[in-house]
């Protein structure tokens, strides 16, 4: 192993609020500025009234969005994500109009777009419809962790439904599942008006199947989440581009456990057609369906294993050829592995003697990994060179690992969040900070 100098540098310095960068797509395409949200420790991204975003070469801050008189409960902004393509961000907003409790819950949320130039003018992303007879192209819940896609063009997120939560609630069996959902840009969505439907300028459709009694031993799954785009440009299939997003989906094993195991879902271009498993926006008691020619496939088996499971969220390779994830190795110890996306044999890329702790990332020359070890940002070099010679420690321990990373488009920086504290014995609070990487 080998260390890099210390040479950290805090951005923000303003200690009376966080400045969290949630494991988002937080650089701006030409690496100048990171965006964050300002959630509390108490009411968390609910009470978070701001976005915001800080040059990293001057400290300058600026508001891309506020919420005036935001309460503890909603309906909040935060987990915010820049587009690798133009000034624009993406975030989670919850139900502004509603008279309900709570306006910030799984099934109670939709994507805003603000761009740099405009600040304070939402753009509302996907169109959300509670209202029988349901709206293709529009969702019933809340999507939440927006993520652009390389070109732009597409946004995925994880989903939870408000019209099977309340059939959840009416009969007391279990319907109120996770899944995924991406949302394609370039066809408007209206619905009817009321204080929980929102019109949405993007086309939505769930991707990924769940049900909440999956068959033992089977790729049938109750919750899908962790998920990122594969690849800038999706995977080679037959010579093509494949647009596709990786995930963990929860399997049940044959002796009745419950497993996340690696999955991916190949996306059409065209995702207004519904599939054979019934309608795009769903029914009273159903889920809204996959497209047609959406194809969910098992990458991961490791229900025999002595520790079985998947954690963490699945990173694809820039190329698209190659996750990366969390799993056990035959020791039990937490390290990172790799799978082709096609499918085949697991190759472990760490070999600590004591657990990984996450944040998984590939560096953007797709030739390494970073994560999270023994208080330091690590970084890992893929091949088959003696382990000691691959890895490098990117920053110093410290009792308090640093969280959140996210690398510039360039891959000359990677940035974090530190808690720092207060010298009036207040909480900490997440802090910005950068590594230039030599």
């Amino acid at each position: 192993m080998s260390s890099c100098q210390p040479d950290e540098k805090q951005i923000t310095h303003d200690l009376s609020y966080h400045h969290d960068l949630d494991n988002n797509d937080n650089f701006s395409p030409d690496g100048s500025w990171l965006v964050y949200d300002t959630r509390t420790d108490d009411g968390g991204i609910a009470a978070s009234s701001k976005i915001e975003k800080v040059n990293i070469n001057t400290g300058q801050k600026k508001v891309l969005f506020q919420i005036a008189n935001n309460q503890a409960c909603g309906p909040g902004a935060g987990a915010v994500s820049y587009s690798p393509v133009e000034n624009a961000v993406v975030f989670i907003h919850g139900l502004t109009a509603s008279t309900e409790a709570n306006p910030y819950q799984q099934w109670r949320r939709t994507g805003v777009i603000i761009e740099d130039a405009n600040p304070n003018k939402p753009i509302y992303m996907d169109a959300r419809d509670v209202t029988y007879p349901f709206t293709p192209g529009a969702l019933r819940g809340g999507t939440h962790r927006h993520e652009w896609s390389g070109d732009g063009k597409w946004i995925g997120y994880t989903y939870n439904d408000a019209i099977l939560k309340a059939l959840e609630d009416s009969t007391g069996e279990r319907h109120n599942l996770r899944t995924i959902g991406v949302s394609k840009k370039g066809m408007a969505v209206r619905v009817s008006h009321s204080d929980e439907n929102v019109s949405g300028t993007w086309f939505s459709a769930l991707v990924v199947k769940v049900t909440p009694k999956p068959q033992p031993g089977s790729d049938e799954i109750s919750h899908a989440a962790s998920d990122s785009w594969v690849g800038k440009n999706g995977y080679l299939k037959d010579g093509k581009h494949q647009i596709a997003r990786a995930f963990l989906g929860t399997v049940k094993t044959e002796s009745g456990s419950d497993v996340p195991e690696v999955f991916i879902v190949d996306i059409p271009e065209d995702i207004s057609i519904p599939g054979n498993s019934g309608p795009l926006e769903g029914t009273p008691d159903t889920f809204p369906m996959p497209p047609k020619g959406t194809v969910q496939r098992r990458l991961t088996h490791t229900a025999n294993l002595s520790k079985p499971g998947c954690s963490g969220i699945v990173r694809s390779s820039p190329d698209g050829s190659t996750l990366a994830f969390l799993a056990h190795d035959a020791t039990g110890i937490q390290q990172v592995f790799l799978i082709p996306v096609t499918g085949g044999t697991l190759t472990q890329l760490t070999y600590h003697n004591s657990d990984v702790n996450g944040n998984v990332r590939w560096h953007p020359d797709g030739k390494s990994v970073s994560y999270i070890w023994n208080g330091s940002i690590m970084l890992c070099k893929t091949g088959t060179e003696e382990f000691e010679k691959r890895f490098v420690e990117l920053t110093n321990p410290t009792p308090i690992a640093p969280t959140n990373t996210v690398w510039s488009p360039d891959g000359k920086t990677i940035a974090f969040n530190r808690l720092v504290k207060q010298a009036n014995g207040q909480p900490a609070t997440q802090q910005i900070f950068i590594k230039t990487i030599r």
